[in-house]
């Protein structure tokens, strides 16, 4: 398909400097990642899937298969979302849309302010509509296991109308990719059995919709969490009300996002280290371009199970 969209109004991004929940480096070095599609493999037109971060490429890529081309936008790990100005290639790559999902929820508003500045405008996912998202509410959107497979539908219901010749493949790809999601499934059951009763803190609040839903208890100070989730610098009183939380036993395991760098998480974790207390490292992004989302969730879910069982 691929229509040509042009451009009415691009507006420039305002890049703020965003200190919280994400990783510390610029823009540099980040490009579009596409993976084509196989319009021999495909009974109908090839659907061109532009996603805003790659938090969501690996879903769109399974969902559509052999009938789909899907071009990341921002696929580095290394690039800060919230403050990322798109380039010449990345407007191209919306453009060129059929389909585009966005995370939303204030994550990338620069490829939402692209996209609406399009004209025609392709057709949007945006995961924080699905999820009824609001003001306040975190946006790691990614990490809501229940949000998932009510993307996954959505996705799938958009591809076919897109192209419904393709309706079968797209049909086949959705019960492959709820196959495939199975295990990330089963897991978070049994961490709904380990977690009973126990605690967490948190460096920062990536991690927060998966703690929530297997039932992990969050004690990270409040004074912290409001201050790191606004963006600010937490006070010396929260941050030695964190350090007291870690020393005295009151937390359990420690959640650390390995991909932001700082003295402070550095601090924390070398508190809890001292005093006992497991570490679980996670990250915002998928390590790997082009990696499976579901090995990514299980690999962390597997560490946060054996540190349950040693805290």
């Amino acid at each position: 398909m691929g229509r040509a969209r042009g451009v009415v109004a691009v507006l420039a991004v305002l890049a703020g400097l965003v200190l919280t929940a994400c990783t510390a480096a610029s823009g540099a070095g980040s490009r579009p990642v596409t993976t084509s599609g196989d319009a021999a493999r495909c009974p109908g037109d090839l659907v061109d899937v532009v996603v805003s971060v790659s938090q969501w490429s690996d879903l769109a890529r399974t969902l559509g298969g052999d009938c789909t081309t899907v071009t990341t936008v921002l696929a580095s790990s290394a690039v800060d979302p919230h403050d990322y100005e798109p380039k010449p290639a990345d407007i191209a790559a919306f453009e060129k849309a059929d389909l585009v999902v966005l995370n939303g929820a204030g994550y990338d508003t620069w490829a939402a302010d692209a996209v609406r500045n399009l004209d025609p405008r392709p057709a949007v996912v945006t995961a924080a509509q699905v999820a009824g998202w609001r003001t306040g509410d975190n946006p790691h959107l990614w990490y809501d296991p229940d949000l998932v497979p009510r993307m996954a539908a959505r996705v799938t219901a958009e591809l076919t109308t897109l192209a419904p010749h393709d309706a079968d493949v797209f049909t086949a790809r959705a019960t492959a990719e709820e196959r495939d999601r199975q295990p990330w499934t089963d897991e978070l059951a049994a961490l709904r059995t380990a977690a009973a009763g126990k605690t967490y803190a948190a460096t920062e609040t990536v991690f927060d919709p998966t703690a929530r839903a297997i039932g992990l208890r969050d004690v990270t100070p409040e004074g912290y969490r409001s201050a790191v989730s606004n963006e600010g610098d937490p006070a010396p009183g929260d941050i030695a009300a964190f350090e007291k939380a870690l020393r005295t036993g009151e937390v359990d395991v420690l959640v650390v996002n390995t991909q932001t760098e700082g003295e402070l998480p550095d601090q924390l974790r070398a508190t809890a280290e001292h005093a006992g207390v497991p570490v679980v490292e996670v990250t915002e992004s998928p390590p790997h371009p082009g990696g499976s989302f579901v090995a990514w969730q299980l690999a962390q879910l597997r560490r946060l199970s054996t540190a349950l069982e040693t805290s």
